[in-house]
């Protein structure tokens, strides 16, 4: 496949760096799991940032859910279309309200506490959601839910790329993702068992159930560690070596690549502060970082825009518009068809480091738009005709959507985000992803009810010319950042000069010479 000649060259000048970290991290050869301290580490992350997106996966998988059980049905006067859409729509209405205030939280307050406020305000959402009352109860309890969401993804999944080892960043960022459709199968597993309930217990104990993921998080999030870079930028030096210490060396303060790692975090947050900007402005102002913005803004609008939202939140019309009808076998799909998200998104997550970025992102949009174009036709050849083996086509397509999405949207996007932007932009960078991923998907789940029912088939037209535009836009802007640690990555788009200063300036800290405070240099004497 050829490669765009701009992408490439954002990431010459990291290639040909001195990537010590990288090159020590590669050599070496003890899988994670015969390291005690960094096993334990691993096993903290799972329940407190991984499974944040837990809940995410458990909300739109018991939305799914919720419009196949008929009590919830019957409770709130059988909503449909804009009722319907601003129900499921409050959520992401939420989180966008939340957004201003997230990378504040996460760089004055930590990545941990803001996980808890996070956790905090979705117990609360939860609590209130299965107390509902009314119409208006419930829809101001999902926007109290989606109040709490950014708070804990942006900072779960900065946490995770900072505090994890080289060598497995990648996959844990993945798994991050991947660990949406763990909360998507308990969900359905519920709602599955009590769409049948004739009080209204059938909907309030999924609600009730929303908890769980948020109280795992404040119970383990004492027992994690706080990011080492986090701790770096804020003059806490040795807490932030004790830590690489004890988890990526088991111990071994004399450890080279502790060493090694601890001086590049060092020298590369001091070379990000000298040149980083400090508001909004200042950050929209620089041409390296708004290359960064447009890319995530982007990838925000594909995580959303790419009909991901019409199987996450309206799976119980579209089965509807294929001739599926029965409550009972709409929930059996649904938790088939997350049972199966989980299976492949799991499976790709621990592939993701074979394969570079760019090539799986276009493998993905290229995937997607054949699928949906199968999708579009088979389902209007549904409507026309009423052919039975264009409606098998057509949920055969949305179990084969699954594992074409999750190749690139489900198992790169917080990988990559990650990747994308340096320590003191990072809150912000993933922010700016989310303001757009949750704009994205506020309209979906307000306007994707409205336009099933009014234009059916035709509504998925719009998906097919959005996805051909997706392949060409990551084919020209999306860089590649695979195989290099997150320092190497600070500075991908600033040019070769301020990689070398980066390089040098690490070269310097591993001889021991010192740096003055007026950047005056002393040799170390041999």
């Amino acid at each position: 496949m050829a490669t765009n000649t701009k992408a490439d060259d954002t990431t010459a000048g990291v290639a040909a760096s001195d990537a010590i970290v990288s090159n020590l991290a590669s050599e070496d050869k003890t899988p994670w799991y015969q390291k005690p301290n960094l096993r334990i580490l691993y096993l903290l992350l799972f329940p407190t940032c991984i499974g944040v997106e837990m809940t995410s996966g458990f909300d739109s998988s018991m939305m799914n859910g919720l419009q196949a059980v008929d009590s919830w049905d019957s409770f709130y006067n059988s909503p449909r279309s804009t009722l319907l859409g601003v129900m499921t729509a409050m959520y992401s209405l939420g989180a966008i309200c939340a957004l201003p205030l997230v990378p504040y939280v996460n760089d004055h307050l930590g990545r941990r506490m803001a996980i808890a406020v996070g956790s905090v305000l979705m117990v609360i959402g939860a609590a209130l959601q299965t107390a509902s009352q009314n119409f208006g109860m419930f829809v101001a309890s999902r926007a109290i839910l989606g109040l709490g969401i950014p708070f804990a993804i942006v900072a779960a999944s900065s946490l995770i790329g900072e505090l994890s080892h080289p060598k497995e960043r990648a996959i844990l960022g993945s798994l991050f993702n991947s660990c949406y459709f763990i909360g998507s199968i308990v969900a359905a597993g519920v709602t599955l068992g009590t769409f049948s309930m004739s009080s209204n217990w059938g909907w309030r104990i999924p609600s009730l159930l929303q908890m769980i993921p948020s109280f795992l998080q404040l119970t383990f999030i004492y027992f994690l560690p706080e990011s080492p870079r986090w701790l770096v930028s804020k003059g806490r030096h040795e807490e932030a070596m004790a830590i690489l210490v004890k988890y990526h060396a088991e111990g071994d303060a004399s450890s080279e690549f502790v060493k090694a790692e601890f001086a590049e975090i060092e020298r590369t947050l001091e070379l990000e502060l000298e040149t980083r900007k400090t508001t909004w402005l200042e950050f929209f102002a620089a041409p390296g970082m708004r290359q960064r913005l447009i890319v995530a803004a982007f990838l925000g609008l594909f995580t959303q825009w790419s009909g991901n939202g019409l199987t996450s939140y309206l799976l119980a019309p579209v089965l509807d518009e294929i001739g599926i009808h029965s409550n009972r076998e709409k929930n059996l799909i649904n938790l088939a068809l997350t049972a199966w998200g989980l299976v492949n998104a799991t499976a790709l997550a621990l592939v993701v480091t074979k394969f570079n970025r760019r090539t799986m992102y276009l493998t993905c949009t290229i995937s997607l738009f054949l699928i949906f174009l199968g999708w579009t036709v088979a389902s209007a050849r549904f409507v026309q005709t009423g052919s039975k083996p264009a409606s098998q086509a057509v949920l055969a397509f949305i179990f084969i959507y699954s594992p074409a999405y999750n190749l690139g949207f489900n198992a790169l996007t917080y990988s990559y985000l990650v990747e994308l932007f340096p320590f003191h932009t990072r809150a912000k960078g993933v922010t700016f992803f989310q303001i757009f991923g949750r704009g994205a998907s506020f309209f979906n789940q307000f306007v994707n009810p409205i336009g099933l029912a009014n234009a059916g088939w035709r509504y998925y037209i719009s998906y097919v010319v959005w996805l051909g535009f997706e392949i060409v836009f990551v084919y020209f802007m999306f860089p590649e950042t695979a195989h290099r640690t997150l320092e190497e990555l600070a500075f991908l788009y600033e040019g070769e000069q301020i990689r070398e200063e980066q390089v040098k300036r690490v070269n310097q800290e591993l001889r021991g010479d010192v740096r003055h405070d007026n950047g005056s240099l002393e040799k170390k004497e041999e």
